[in-house]
């Protein structure tokens, strides 16, 4: 058993896994997975920098996770970074604060090994699906689609330059959005899926990871508070996701923010997130969603230890180094 640590920075949230992995058994014992919304990218893509009210956010953020990976004295740190970090001019400021802070030089993942450590991170437990697999991974900034199949890896991957966030800044200022930002924002996303190097009619099955999808699983399953163990390898109707989409849609943020499943980090852009999702789902030939906790995150944890699967380097910096 080998103990590591794995952070995701993106667009939204910062997130951080602290787990024993068992390469032989390909099995994974958590003792720590918590995300803290920080809102990195907010205002991004606007103005091509990240704000300083943004770069405190996400420091305050990472030294505090800091504090609850430090008791279990891992063997080695990730720090992979998305959108976000991807796109601002001053990416550098991010980098240096997370390398002050962590002890390990923080990494920018390109949409090709964001990709990737997504599927790596998705397939591992799943339970038998029609192949190729489709997983969708909806950030903030960006959307990952990635087809594959857990044996033979990925076969074809696309980095949509659209998330929850950006979205929402661009298409639904008003609270809650009116007719208009909504087919405003659906014709964005049909725009950005007709350039799409990966066809989602191709899918045997569809995979949902991350926040959003998460999230609207919670909503579909009417649950009274958000539960992991209920929403890991739920499985949703398409229609039923449409429907949770359109009601989320009719409340303004404050009542979302009511919802007992529901972050409040969450609540102004999960509408946005969901019209990504249901675009994606009209375009795929299947009837239902299976939804995974498992993710990018958990990718960047097995990559320290095993760096094919994801397509990201090996690595991970001794902790307290680099």
């Amino acid at each position: 058993m080998t103990r590591v640590a794995a952070f995701d920075c993106g667009t939204n949230s910062l997130r951080v896994l602290v787990t024993d992995l068992d390469p032989e058994r390909g099995t994974s014992q958590e003792l720590v997975r918590e995300m803290r919304i920080v809102r990195l990218g907010q205002g991004v893509d606007r103005t091509g920098r990240i704000s300083e009210a943004s770069l405190q956010r996400v420091f305050d953020g990472v030294e505090e996770l800091m504090g609850l990976v430090e008791p279990h004295d891992v063997a080695s740190v990730r720090f992979c970074a998305t959108s976000a970090a991807r796109d601002a001019e001053n990416a550098q400021e991010f980098l240096d604060g997370v390398r002050a802070r962590t002890g390990t030089t923080p990494e920018v993942l390109d949409g090709e090994a964001e990709a990737r450590a997504t599927f790596a991170g998705a397939v591992r437990d799943l339970p038998p699906l029609p192949g190729p697999l489709l997983v969708l991974d909806i950030g903030g900034g960006s959307t990952e689609l990635v087809l594959g199949d857990p044996e033979g890896g990925v076969t074809a991957q696309h980095s949509l330059d659209i998330g929850s966030v950006r979205l929402t800044e661009r298409c639904l200022p008003s609270d809650p959005p009116t007719r208009e930002e909504v087919e405003a924002a659906v014709a964005a996303i049909d725009s950005a899926l007709d350039g799409c190097e990966v066809d989602p009619a191709q899918a045997g099955a569809v995979v949902g990871v991350a926040g959003t999808v998460t999230t609207l699983a919670a909503a579909v399953l009417g649950l009274a508070s958000y539960d992991r163990s209920v929403i890991h390898h739920s499985v949703l109707r398409a229609d039923a996701v449409q429907g949770a989409v359109s009601h989320l849609l009719s409340l303004d943020v404050e009542q979302r923010r009511a919802l007992g499943y529901m972050h409040p980090g969450r609540a102004d852009v999960i509408g946005a997130g969901g019209l990504i999702l249901a675009a994606v789902l009209r375009r795929t030939p299947v009837a239902s969603l299976l939804v995974s906790e498992h993710d990018i995150l958990d990718g960047i944890a097995w990559s320290q230890l095993d760096p094919t699967p994801s397509g990201l380097p090996s690595g991970g910096s001794p902790h307290g180094k680099g």
